[in-house]
């Protein structure tokens, strides 16, 4: 969010869990419409597998919001 504060293009990664509080974290921020690459939760209990397909989802997802 600092980046994108200071005008530099940034999206962060967030699992579907914690939208709300990053939500509200980038309005106090001062970035309301800051992008989110939201992906399934959670992490901390996925198997190996489960992290690789989240990480491809988050990078198609960042990808995409970067590009547009």
């Amino acid at each position: 969010m600092i980046a994108e504060r200071n005008g530099i293009p940034a999206v962060s990664i967030m699992t579907t869990a914690f939208v709300d509080a990053a939500e509200l974290m980038a309005r106090v921020q001062g970035v309301p419409l800051h992008p989110f690459a939201v992906i399934e939760h959670p992490i901390a209990s996925a198997d190996p597998k489960g992290i690789d397909d989240r990480a491809r989802i988050a990078v198609v997802k960042a990808v995409e919001i970067l590009a547009s």
